[in-house]
């Protein structure tokens, strides 16, 4: 076959255009046979330039954020009602008891109170995180320098922002403490209140008062029940919030960095599936796997110094995450065989040290280390050093 220089704008450009065909044609080809070659009927996708940024609407659309789903019951305990005096012991325990009510029942509108104030806190921390966030993302959708320091600082704002929320998590525990403790007191009372009926020397009013109040302080125990789920609820919610959005704000650095969009980590779009368990003998990708058996999702030639590869990666990663959703990845290291041994040493190690970088910007695109298995190898095709990414 013969050889010839590839201008490093057409390697780009081959690399993009490549990562969109692969990830298009991508489950077919999964058996390991060798594709079916492009009919020459069949027109290839538009080459685009990768120095504009119009290049960034390559990436899947941002999913628009929402703030955390909060309950909306209020929580406003009965009135006690009030007794009469019967000159009995039983009597004066009965009105002890109507007391320790009343307060617990204060005590609950309190909380009551302090958890709606804590929705609408909530809620405006999220709106104006969201709010920064989107103009983020407008910035980079069509397109900004890297490192903007615009950028920069409105990302800063959208992690204090976020912070907020975390604030409000934590208040809203507190607040789950102090209402649980008021269970225990509920439930001592209701406990007191039966024990009650117990005792000598009542009378009839002392009995029919006496039944009044347990049937509140039963209605006040189911109150804080419904109160500590909704707090839980609550607090289940806005916790699994937090944490997919503190790893978009991942993503949308390393976007900010290169100054074009990508989308919303990848850890997000597989949130309700369990992490992926490589089987045993997977970590080394045999030879003939990586250069000729089974079909690249992404090849990276790094053939000058400085190769920009995340937005194809982020694009190719994210499709097939959306296709299979449980996917794991294998990067293989390749380099050219051609050449001494000290040669072919020196472009492995290189080749070893390109596929870090590119683990590393998985990562930083939300994509959990246990998915990715990193292995290397030589191959003759090779003209440069590559990163090889296959899907399993």
């Amino acid at each position: 076959m013969a050889r010839m220089k590839i201008p490093a704008a057409f390697a780009a450009i081959m690399l993009l255009g490549g990562c969109s065909f692969v990830s298009d044609t991508l489950f077919p080809s999964l058996s390991g046979d060798d594709p079916q070659p492009r009919s020459a009927t069949n027109p290839r996708p538009p080459a685009t330039d990768p120095a504009k940024p119009a290049q960034a609407a390559a990436a899947p659309a941002p999913v628009a954020g929402q703030p955390p789903q909060l309950g909306t019951s209020t929580f406003e305990p009965p009135a006690v009602t009030p007794g009469s005096a019967t000159g009995t012991v039983v009597g004066a325990k009965v009105n002890q008891m109507r007391g320790e009510l009343g307060r617990l029942q204060s005590n609950i509108q309190q909380h009551n109170s302090g958890l709606q104030a804590l929705r609408q806190q909530t809620v405006a921390h999220a709106q104006r995180y969201h709010g920064t966030v989107a103009a983020i993302n407008s910035r980079l959708q069509v397109g900004t320098t890297p490192g903007n320091p615009i950028l920069v600082a409105q990302w800063s704002t959208a992690q204090t922002q976020l912070d907020g929320v975390a604030r409000d998590i934590a208040e809203m525990n507190s607040l789950a403490n102090r209402v649980a403790s008021d269970s225990s007191t509920a439930s001592y009372l209701l406990e007191t209140t039966r024990a009650t009926y117990g005792l000598a020397g009542a009378v009839d009013e002392d009995h029919r008062q006496l039944s009044v109040l347990e049937d509140e302080v039963n209605r006040t125990v189911v109150l804080i029940d419904r109160l500590l789920n909704e707090l839980s609820d609550d607090i289940n919610r806005q916790s699994a919030y937090l944490g997919g959005e503190r790893k978009n704000l991942t993503t949308l650095s390393v976007a900010i960095k290169n100054g074009e969009l990508l989308g919303s980590s990848l850890a997000n779009r597989a949130y309700d599936v369990q992490p992926y368990q490589s089987r045993p003998g997977r970590g080394a990708v045999p030879q003939a796997a990586q250069t000729g058996q089974r079909r690249p999702l992404v090849v990276i030639r790094f053939d000058r110094p400085g190769v920009e590869f995340e937005q194809a990666l982020y694009t190719a990663v994210s499709r097939a995450l959306e296709r299979r959703p449980q996917a794991g990845f294998d990067l293989v290291a390749v380099a050219p065989a051609s050449g001494s041994a000290a040669d072919v040493a020196r472009a492995t190690n290189a080749a070893r040290r390109n596929a870090e970088s590119v683990m590393r910007s998985l990562a930083s695109m939300g994509l959990p280390a246990s998915r990715v298995t990193m292995s290397a190898g030589t191959s003759g095709d090779a003209q440069t050093n590559e990163v090889h990414i296959y899907i399993r």
